[in-house]
């Protein structure tokens, strides 16, 4: 790997796989939000094209000592980065943002679980990863607290739930970001930053063509206040740091166990609710972040 030029702080972070996917776990739930806040103002292809341009260009001043040695070393690897930037960047979110216009947060919740299961299920379909007892017992946890959570400790909830097309939207983006993670191996040899910089740039220029054809159909943003700070928000957090955050952290633990910390995102977005909306905080939030904390625990147990 090209070695990196950042201060000897962030270097010591780039090392701590657990702290940075945590904190992949935050920002995408702040993502999920947002994304739900504005999607009557903001069309989903827009939302998801402004995410990545912004993301390219806060990231590129950064980027840009590294990407000029890197560029040589991405075009000669340029099919993995266009099916990287195709199903990680530009399919994501985008399916993610559509999903939300038509279904509930409870249920995209509930089915952005099972993003670990889609992980560990693409990895070893395309190359034999192992999956040990421990990490099955891990999932298992671990969907039993989000279970609790989303059923409000009531389990006849979760029978009433009605899933929708948005849901199976939200569902593919899933499958989408699974494929993502387990070719991360394939990622080639590049600065991290030149990595997130060039597949963000990809995934804007694969979006560029749809994001015409919704602004001439009429779907256009409505800029104010709100949208443009929820714009440079999915800008930032869940794209720019999220994604060097969550790259990084495969890289060091694999993919299997990396994708056992998106059950955190149940768990903040419980502590953003009770933070910025006064929900009060209930006894089966407690079972169900205990779960979920067990299950990470038991799945990054080494054999």
């Amino acid at each position: 790997m090209t070695q990196r030029a950042e201060p000897a702080g962030i270097r010591r972070i780039a090392d701590w796989p657990y702290l940075l996917l945590v904190l992949t776990a935050l920002f995408w739930s702040g993502n999920f939000i947002v994304g739900r806040a504005v999607h009557e103002t903001v069309p989903p292809v827009a939302l998801a094209f402004w995410r990545w341009t912004g993301g390219f260009l806060i990231i590129l001043p950064l980027a840009w000592p590294h990407l000029r040695r890197d560029l040589p070393v991405a075009l000669k690897h340029w099919r993995i980065m266009l099916v990287l930037s195709a199903v990680g960047v530009a399919a994501f979110n985008t399916l993610v943002y559509l999903g939300l216009r038509e279904t509930t947060a409870i249920n995209g919740l509930l089915i952005q679980s099972f993003m670990p299961i889609a992980i560990v299920l693409t990895s070893f379909s395309l190359f034999r990863d192992p999956v040990s007892p421990a990490q099955m017992g891990g999932l298992a946890l671990s969907l039993c607290g989000i279970g609790a959570i989303v059923a409000r400790g009531d389990i006849s909830t979760l029978a009433a739930l009605d899933f929708n097309r948005g849901d199976l939207l939200i569902f593919l983006a899933i499958v989408s970001y699974g494929f993502y993670t387990a070719l991360l191996r394939r990622r080639p040899p590049i600065n991290p930053l030149s990595m997130v910089a060039i597949t963000f740039a990809l995934g804007a220029l694969m979006l560029a063509p749809l994001h015409a054809i919704e602004w001439n159909m009429g779907a256009a943003p409505r800029l104010d206040a709100t949208t443009l700070a929820a714009m440079g928000y999915v800008a930032l957090f869940p794209s720019v740091l999220a994604y060097l955050c969550y790259n990084r952290g495969v890289e060091l633990i694999g993919a299997n166990r990396a994708g056992q910390f998106v059950h955190l995102m149940p768990v903040f977005g419980t502590i953003m609710a009770v933070a910025l909306l006064g929900e009060s905080f209930r006894l089966f939030h407690a079972i169900g972040i205990a779960l979920i904390f067990a299950g990470i625990v038991l799945a990054n147990r080494k054999s």
